[in-house]
């Protein structure tokens, strides 16, 4: 796999902006260290909206699906610490999915990402991952593209965490694709033609396509907290 791990939770979000400060302070002090020290919890990033109105995407890459049932993970959501707790319900409009890898080309992190999430029509997956595969394993050649990858939500069947109580109800989504570049208007470039919604759609996906564009804010991985990133208190 170009990405780290066979499985991976993507969410989107968004904050407000009197609370923006204090969550960047929270999300890379606290909660990725955190997050990144339990077990099949391979690599963190943030991403920024590129419009500058608080969206947020965040994707971590685990070692396999499994990851998302395991013990110490539904501990951490069953147990969020006071700060954790404070920031929760500034979270709004929350998707969350919780993903196994399809497809996967090119690698490392870039500073420019698109995310599009969409549905195959009924009977048209294996005719939509087909053509998503012949333009997304291009992606990584061409100048200031540096990967893409299709990724399939598996939700599983366990009971509403702690967290989830205190953000309200998660939306999710079926299928999601990744572009990242090093150029922005290149990986604009990408969704505008050969990823188009009417690309998508003639290829077999649903009409309900939602887009995003952000830019990098924060990576953390598994080694880096091994080797001592430095927590934060919560501030008064």
């Amino acid at each position: 796999m170009a990405l780290l791990g066979q499985a991976v939770l993507a969410m989107w979000w968004t904050v407000p902006s009197e609370h923006r400060d204090e969550f960047e302070d929270w999300h890379g002090h606290e909660h990725f260290p955190e997050r990144l020290g339990i077990p099949g919890f391979l690599r963190g990033a943030r991403w920024a909206a590129r419009d500058g109105k608080g969206g947020q995407f965040v994707m971590y890459e685990l070692t396999a699906v499994e990851t998302l049932t395991s013990a110490p993970y539904l501990e951490r959501l069953n147990a969020p610490s006071l700060w954790s707790q404070r920031m929760m319900p500034h979270h709004l409009g929350m998707v969350r999915c919780q993903c196994r890898v399809l497809e996967s080309f090119g690698g490392g992190v870039a500073g420019s990402l698109a995310t599009v999430r969409l549905s195959p029509e009924n009977g048209a997956a294996d005719r939509l991952r087909s053509a998503l595969r012949v333009v997304m394993r291009d992606v990584p050649l061409r100048t200031g593209l540096t990967g893409a990858h299709l990724l399939e939500a598996q939700t599983p069947n366990i009971p509403l965490t702690v967290e989830q109580k205190i953000r309200g109800a998660d939306k999710t989504a079926d299928w999601i694709i990744l572009v990242s570049g090093y150029d922005a208007r290149a990986v604009d470039a990408v969704g505008n033609e050969a990823l188009s919604d009417a690309a998508l759609i003639a290829a077999g996906a649903m009409r309900d396509i939602v887009r995003t564009t952000h830019r990098l804010a924060y990576v953390l991985t598994a080694q880096d907290v091994a080797h001592g990133v430095d927590r934060k208190e919560m501030p008064q």
